[in-house]
């Protein structure tokens, strides 16, 4: 081991650059797995799949999860911490008491240890959250389930319930329907503190309702929704400080004591500002500002130790180093600038002022606080936008000059700041830097690192920056900024949905679909509307669902995603079943046909047949005497069979019934539908080969002699007797008859020639006058004693052999006839064959018929 030239032996890493990039040696990395989360919600197991889409069924037995338990009071307590704004790095801000609001705070604290709910209100800056603070701390031990901070800014009542029922019980990856979240919340018992209510009147009363036990302390603005006349809630209005309370408020802000020229601008200030706390915070910041920049940077560093040290900094820099350590003190030996005191405007909206003397970063960050509408990123993401790795003590600065206020457990712009810096050209390239946090919080939301718990943090400043690009100009940059908002709204979605922020997950799927519809990204948008269709059956509304899926499906049909379609059908599957549709039919009214159209099967549902009286016997068929039908063999198991078609439509009485038949026994046409047909494409078979054989018989040339051939319609004899008189003469004994049933024969062979002849000859004129037999036999007469009866189906013949060997020849042919024989009047005499003597199926004569040349009376003298 030389400690000069070590080998890669001694640690193992200093090749494996070399080797990954020649290709050997140590594997490339593997991919990072997509974040997959499963989430029963109201029976239905939720699958968030970020890649292919989110599934839903119905939860599968075992799957269920466990019943909420009450939270323990550490995990309470690390609810309450994880509720807050965080701690600013960066410089302290003083602490700032509370003044004149001890008769506000002690009728707070009294309301609410009655068990009673109190809505307080009050124009912005008067110091609503921290009278909220201050009466949730005297109120810490006096529920069972203790103190529970939530934020209705942007926050629905169904939101709020599932956070109140999020905060108090728990319940890991599942969130229960409307139903369910009311039976769980009903029995929870805490003091409720909402800051920033945003609704009213009836959804006031509704988040009342649902929660019996539990005593709410509301703050919200004077222009919000007023609760119900009946509501049981009393009010208190919040108004601001008197001159005295500004006053001190303005040394404590300060951190001294005010001169005279000092006390009588906040004289001034607080009759501009109607004594509004806010306002006197701002202040007190611009005189700690003031102080900073009285004390001279080359008294302080008159050595040179700041530019040795940092290098050569801008005065103003030096200014505000060197007066923190004099901030407040009137040394001798300082040499103190002039300042003059802000304007009276200027401390009625101090917001530029106060900019302008903070540090780059603290500037950068107000910036893109103003390109999201007020939102501010967490402190960070603060060194990643801004590009300083000091840039998260500029949240501290902000919040110690009162340009930020905590909303929940993030800070944004107070009132009144974004509208100042805006009117001083702050929100100048803000479509830039909406772009730039969209992009950082596109990698940080897709990163798998980050819990869905964190992405949900981060909803409100993710929306914003979504919000800002889908309803930004149209610029030449317009079509990335929305591709980019696409990307944003496919990474952040599936985050919120695990994180159980569903609110945030509509929202950023609703500006994803517009942003994918604005660029013509189809298979984006499709997925977009697969996601509100699978977020509308989560909440129950299976009308909204039905219509995003079948945009969905219609989409990716046209784009060939069969993953997609699939997973669309499965859902709107899942939406039909949860509707109903697939129920039993309505029966169909008394003069409407029973059958649907076109002889569709009816849906699964139970079979009713109607019962067969003696009057419902089928008619008889044509080949025999009338028999009662047999128990039906269903011909469709899976579909319910259906009463007969009517082929009328009658005039009903008044009572629905038919006049002239009693009962479905009365009817002609009894049996099921598919029995009909059946009898209906035996009759016309039947009538079809009679026709066909009785053309066969009179189509033969009579100039010509037939052949000695045998062909598919006629078998070799079995002697070579004469054939000539087999239409008149009855048959001999031990010589079969003509019993209807034609046999088989070996191969088949053309029977006529096609030649032209001279002399009568069979017309296709004579089948069409003649009508079809009633039977497979061609005779008129009595059948002989040794005919053999029809057996049941005729089974198919087989297809003729061309392999086979040819009969031997008849020993006659027959005589050619000078008229045109009728076709009901004989038959040709089929002899059966040795070859096929067993069969009893059907001679199929019509490809010998069809197959043949033209006869005589269609080819011309």
């Amino acid at each position: 081991m030389d400690p000069i030239n070590r080998g890669s032996e001694e640690y193992g890493h200093d090749t494996e650059g070399d080797e990954a990039r020649q290709g050997r040696g140590v594997p490339a990395p593997a991919p990072a797995r997509a974040r997959v989360v499963q989430l029963v919600t109201g029976g239905l197991l939720l699958t968030v799949n970020p890649v292919d889409g989110s599934e839903i069924e119905p939860c599968p037995p075992g799957r269920e999860p466990e019943a909420p338990r009450p939270r323990t009071a550490e995990e309470r307590a690390e609810a309450t911490r994880a509720a807050a704004p965080p701690v600013p790095a960066g410089p302290a801000a003083p602490a700032l008491p509370l003044l004149e609001r001890g008769e506000e705070r002690e009728r707070l604290a009294g309301i609410i240890t009655r068990g009673r709910s109190a809505r307080l209100t009050g124009p912005a800056g008067s110091g609503r959250t921290a009278l909220l603070d201050a009466v949730a701390a005297d109120c810490a031990d006096l529920a069972p389930d203790g103190v529970v901070r939530l934020s209705g800014h942007h926050r629905t009542p169904t939101e709020l319930l599932h956070e109140l029922f999020s905060a108090v019980r728990h319940a890991p990856e599942q969130r229960p329907d409307r139903t369910a979240l009311l039976g769980l919340v009903r029995d929870i018992g805490a003091v409720v503190v909402v800051d920033d209510l945003e609704f009213g009147g009836a959804a006031l009363d509704e988040l009342l309702d649902a929660a019996p036990e539990c005593a709410f302390l509301f703050a919200a603005a004077p222009d919000a929704p007023a609760p119900s006349a009946d509501t049981p809630i009393e009010e208190l209005r919040l108004e601001g400080l008197g001159r005295g309370g500004a006053l001190k408020l303005l040394e404590s802000a300060a951190g001294r004591t005010l001169t005279d020229d000092e006390a009588n601008w906040a004289g001034d200030l607080w009759f501009e500002s109607e004594g509004l706390p806010l306002r006197f915070v701002q202040a007190g910041a611009l005189l700690r500002q003031r102080d900073r920049l009285r004390v001279t940077p080359a008294e302080f560093d008159a050595f040179g130790a700041l530019e040795e040290a940092f290098g050569p900094t801008d005065p103003e820099a030096a200014a505000a180093v060197a007066a923190a350590a004099f901030d407040g003190i009137d040394d001798l030996d300082v040499e103190l600038r002039e300042i003059p005191l802000p304007s009276l405007g200027e401390g009625a909206a101090p917001a530029a002022l106060l900019a302008s003397r903070l540090s780059r970063s603290a500037q950068a960050t107000l910036r893109f606080a103003v390109a999201l509408g007020g939102e501010l990123p967490h402190q960070a993401h603060l060194p990643a936008l801004v590009g300083d790795t000091h840039a998260d003590a500029a949240l501290g600065e902000l919040v110690a000059c009162g340009l930020l206020s905590p909303v929940g457990p993030r800070y944004r712009l107070a009132t009144g700041v974004l509208t100042q810096l805006v009117a001083h050209g702050y929100e100048h390239g803000a479509a830039e830097r909406a772009h730039t946090v969209a992009q950082h919080y596109a990698w940080w939301t897709a990163h798998p690192s980050v819990t869905p718990d964190r992405a949900a943090a981060e909803s409100d400043a993710l929306l914003a920056a979504l919000s800002a690009l889908v309803s930004g100009s149209a610029t030449e940059d317009d079509a990335e900024h929305r591709a980019t908002a696409v990307l944003l709204a496919r990474a952040a979605a599936p985050a919120f949905a695990a994180g159980l922020h569903w609110g945030a997950w509509e929202r950023a799927l609703r500006a994803g679909q517009e942003s994918a519809r604005l660029t013509g990204d189809v298979a984006e948008e499709a997925y977009f509307h697969h996601e509100l269709g699978v977020l509308a059956i989560c909440a129950g509304n299976l009308e909204r669902a039905r219509a995003e899926l079948e945009a969905s499906i219609g989409m990716r049909g046209v784009l060939a995603d069969k993953r997609g379609t699939v997973a669309g059908r499965r859902a709107l599957a899942l939406v039909a079943d949860l509707s109903g549709e697939h129920g039993t039919p309505p029966a169909p009214r008394a003069e409407e046909p029973v059958s649907p159209p076109r002889g569709t099967p009816a849906l699964r549902g139970p079979a009713t047949r109607p019962a067969l009286g003696p009057s419902a016997a089928k008619a008889p068929l044509p080949s025999g005497p009338a028999r009662r039908p047999a128990a039906p063999m269903p011909a469709f198991p899976d579909f319910a069979d259906e009463g007969p078609t009517l082929i009328t439509r009658p005039d009903t009485t008044e009572d629905g019934r038919r006049p002239g038949l009693k009962g479905l026994k009365g009817g002609i046409l009894t049996g099921a539908r598919r029995n009909l047909v059946a009898v209906g494409a035996g009759a016309l078979l039947v009538a079809v080969l009679g026709t066909v054989v009785t053309l066969g018989a009179t189509s033969g040339n009579g100039d010509e002699p037939v052949t000695n051939s045998v062909t598919s319609d006629s078998s070799a004899p079995d002697g070579g007797g004469d054939g000539a008189g087999t239409d008149d003469e009855p048959p001999t004994d031990g010589e079969p008859g003509e019993t209807g049933t034609p046999t088989a024969s070996g191969s088949p062979s053309p029977s006529a020639s096609g030649s032209a002849s001279a002399s009568g000859s069979a017309s296709p004129g004579a089948s069409d006058s003649a009508s079809p037999s009633d039977s497979p036999s061609a005779t008129t007469g009595p059948p002989s004693s040794n005919t053999t009866p029809p057996t049941g189906r005729p089974t198919p013949t087989r297809p003729p052999n061309a392999s086979s060997s040819s009969p031997r020849p008849t020993g006659s042919s027959p005589s050619p006839s000078s008229s045109s024989p009728s076709p009901s009047s004989s038959s040709p005499s089929t002899s059966p064959s040795s070859s096929a003597s067993t069969s009893e199926a059907p001679v199929n004569t019509a490809s010998s018929t069809l197959g043949s040349g033209p006869s005589a009376s269609d080819t011309p003298a």
